[in-house]
């Protein structure tokens, strides 16, 4: 099992091509770079101002390079420190109709309101926005095309349907939510309230759901696979990796687990 060491700067590697990172993933705060070399665009903004320049540093990026945020829903662990960025870089805001009416990002210089699996472009980049089953006003998650190469991010979903099933196939990477492991949800501390939420159809994946999905989407294609969105309380890396490793067929090197802390480390799709 690895994860990424968070002590060095890692700029964005050079050349055309579709790569992706993760300036950390999970309860506290989530965010994910895409590039395709020349264009750069931040998944979800839950850090603090501040935190969120200093983590884009350390993959040799600076805000004011970014062509945008893309919005998946309206939870604080995303959108934490969207608006502030925001306002403080001029970045363009992307988003659907439903996060945007939930009041919760300010003001922001100019926001564009998104069509669930109507795809758009910024510059290079292709993205389809795809609805997800998740207990937000209109959340979704995103799929990306590049140099002929294809990119999944989907995390925050209570299950797997049969469209999301449909709209991430052949991707050639997908960044995966392997929120909870049931039992320690059920003995863990949260509320009973809190557990209905996270292990309901409107809630979190969890790592046997993220098996099952993996299994309907198809392996043969998918380069690199990463574990995200651990629940701090609920799952531990190794019950991810417990879960997924057995459909690799002994190929562990396409796996990744996602820290809270420092993300991953840019990954390429060749």
């Amino acid at each position: 099992m690895t994860e990424s060491a968070a002590s060095s700067v890692s700029p964005v590697p050079s050349g055309a091509g579709l790569r992706f990172a993760s300036l950390g993933s999970g309860s506290k705060g989530n965010a994910t770079l895409v590039s395709d070399g020349e264009t750069h665009v931040l998944v979800d903004c839950g850090f603090g101002l501040r935190e969120t320049e200093k983590r884009l540093a350390r993959f040799g990026i600076h805000a004011r390079q970014l062509s945008g945020v893309l919005v998946t829903h309206e939870h604080g662990d995303h959108i934490a420190g969207v608006g502030a960025l925001a306002r403080r870089h001029g970045l363009p805001v992307y988003l659907s109709a439903g996060t945007w009416l939930s009041k919760r990002l300010g003001k922001v210089p100019r926001h564009h309101l998104l069509t669930p699996h109507a795809r758009f472009a910024i510059a290079g980049l292709e993205i389809d926005p795809i609805t997800v089953p998740h207990d937000a006003r209109e959340p979704i998650q995103f799929r990306f095309r590049a140099h002929g190469r294809q990119l999944g991010v989907l995390t925050d979903l209570g299950h797997p349907t049969e469209h999301v099933v449909e709209a991430f196939k052949s991707c050639d990477a997908l960044i995966l939510e392997c929120n909870h492991d049931p039992r320690m949800l059920a003995e863990g501390p949260y509320p009973p309230s809190l557990k209905r939420r996270v292990g309901g159809n409107w809630g979190h994946l969890a790592n046997a759901q993220a098996q099952v999905l993996l299994q309907r989407l198809g392996l043969d294609r998918l380069q690199r696979i990463v574990c995200s969105h651990l629940s701090e309380q609920n799952n531990r890396p190794e019950l991810a990796w417990e879960a997924l490793v057995p459909l690799l067929d002994g190929d562990e090197s396409r796996l990744l687990i996602a820290a809270q802390d420092h993300g991953f480390d840019w990954q390429e799709v060749a």
